[in-house]
């Protein structure tokens, strides 16, 4: 909150002097009114807070130019919260904790240090997500390992909704991940929330029992969201694990930007419009980055409506790809696969002779009781969802000491690490 008050001034100076049209104040101007004793707050955290203000105003100014289209508007919006931002040398890195200074004169935060936090470790962000707090860190980002793959070994992922990825090799390969973990969790989601969203609509708006929905929808939200993103992992490191077993030396991932637009009913629509693939992209090209191989995108237009073995254009239903003229039969997914050899390099291969399924991962604890969490009363300053696992999980509950927020128990403690 104290955070959120510092950009607030700072944006409402900053707003003044564009509605008066005087000189905009600059990075030592916006600095200079806020030093001193009005805000509860470490001075780098200070510094911190205007640079990321300055860096908006910058990039704001820049896309207006570029992008007029878009309509960009520079920082206008009160703050109530920002989140708590530290440099590296602010951090104090002990033997059993962490310790982030406040500023002179007020009790510093003290996070015990779980196992596997670096010696020293770059920035430090702490962020509130809804249902917990996160910690996020910069590390140094570790040397990319050099191929070791020998050869021509080629690959292509067809991303898909049922199935998260479907990958084809030029050896007659291929591995098919499913998706269906994915499309149950935000199925229950949806179903939830509708649930939820009707019992809100017959309260009072800012009643208690209001309030009390407010936090349960949070909580579901958030919650599914780590589970989707906990089988995005899972999903996308199976397939780079079977291209690194096979020597794949280089990936070509499809745009299916098209599919998502195509209009197909109310439902189907809804699935398409949560479908991440961009997630998908983008941890295939890290994963695949570090594994020494080369990732790029491109165009995968008519890859599952042409048969691979004569061509002929078909639109399948089903999973299977059954062709009408020379009788071949396919698993969808692995045809689209397989037609995009000839966009990304140029050769057609034959339709793979051995291919493997796989689950990206089981989720336990989905479903949970919508009476239970209404009657209930969650905490709306804590986490009130189940511990977060992650690499530096440091268990059910974490003391913060000294908080003057008073940060109390903050339940599930999630530290991520961001390559710099």
């Amino acid at each position: 909150m104290e955070a959120g008050r510092l950009w607030t001034a700072i944006c409402g100076i900053h707003r003044e002097a564009r509605k008066t049209e005087t000189k905009w104040p600059n990075r030592d101007a916006l600095r200079s009114v806020s030093k001193g004793t009005q805000f509860a707050l470490h001075s780098q955290t200070i510094q911190a807070v205007v640079e990321c203000f300055v860096t908006t105003i910058d990039t704001t100014k820049l896309l207006r130019k570029t992008h007029p289209q878009m309509g960009m508007r520079y920082p206008w919006k009160e703050k109530r919260f920002y989140p708590l931002m530290w440099p590296a040398q602010a951090v104090h890195v002990e033997a059993t904790r962490i310790v982030l200074p406040m500023g002179r004169g007020r009790k510093s935060l003290v996070i015990p240090r779980p196992t596997g936090f670096p010696d020293t470790p770059g920035g430090i962000r702490l962020c509130w997500n809804g249902a917990g707090y996160d910690l996020h860190m910069a590390v140094e980002a570790p040397t990319e390992a050099q191929s070791q793959a020998t050869g021509g070994v080629h690959a292509t992922v067809d991303l898909g909704e049922i199935h998260q990825a479907a990958i084809a090799t030029n050896t007659g390969k291929a591995l098919v991940i499913s998706g269906r973990g994915i499309r149950s969790i935000k199925r229950y989601r949806n179903v939830a929330l509708g649930q939820i969203l009707r019992l809100r609509s017959r309260c009072e708006k800012g009643s208690w029992r209001y309030k009390r929905l407010g936090w349960t929808i949070s909580r579901i939200m958030h919650r599914t969201l780590r589970q989707v993103r906990d089988l995005r992992h899972k999903g996308t490191r199976k397939a780079i694990d079977f291209c690194v077993a096979n020597a794949v030396s280089s990936i070509y991932v499809g745009n299916p930007d098209g599919v998502r637009k195509r209009p197909s009913g109310r439902k189907h629509n809804q699935r398409m419009s949560q479908w991440e693939y961009g997630k998908d992209r983008q941890y295939l090209e890290e994963k695949s980055r570090k594994a020494g191989m080369e990732c790029f995108n491109g165009t995968e237009r008519g890859t599952s409506s042409h048969c691979p073995s004569c061509g002929h254009r078909h639109r399948p239903k089903g999973r299977k790809w059954a062709c009408k003229k020379c009788g071949f039969r396919g698993h969808r997914d692995v045809v689209g696969a397989v037609n995009m050899h000839p966009l990304a390099y140029g050769e057609k291969i034959a339709f793979p002779s051995q291919i493997t399924y796989r689950r990206a991962g089981i989720t336990q604890g989905t479903k949970q009781p919508l009476r239970s969490a209404r009657r209930s009363r969650p905490d709306p300053g804590l986490g009130t969802s189940g511990p977060v696992l992650s690499r530096f999980a440091t268990g059910p509950t974490t003391q913060i000491a000294g908080s003057p927020q008073g940060l109390g128990q903050a339940e599930g403690l999630h530290l991520e690490a961001h390559p710099l």
